[in-house]
């Protein structure tokens, strides 16, 4: 069993209910819906990282030097694409 940490967020009431159907409807809890938003969002735990690159290292025949300079172009494309999305802005009504 993974040891699990708890969190306190203040999101806009409006933004807790959809949270709340959202995880209704798929069957899950909020947190369980969260968990899974944030790894898309490509938010993991830096051992998760260090893994993946062992893991590349084994199956590639790239240098140390390529697989840096892909590394860092594939980060850089992906950054752009994401400042370029549109992202939705709630905000606290007082």
């Amino acid at each position: 069993m993974q040891l699990m940490a708890r969190l306190t967020i203040s999101l806009p009431a409006e933004l807790h209910q959809a949270l709340k159907e959202a995880a209704v409807k798929r069957n899950e809890t909020i947190g369980e819906l969260i968990a899974e938003s944030l790894v898309a969002y490509g938010v993991k735990p830096e051992i998760s990282a260090i893994e993946l690159v062992r893991q590349a290292r084994l199956r590639s025949s790239m240098t140390e030097k390529q697989a840096v300079a892909l590394a860092v172009a594939e980060t850089g494309a992906s950054r752009s694409r994401r400042s370029v999305s549109p992202r939705r802005n709630f905000t606290r009504s007082r």
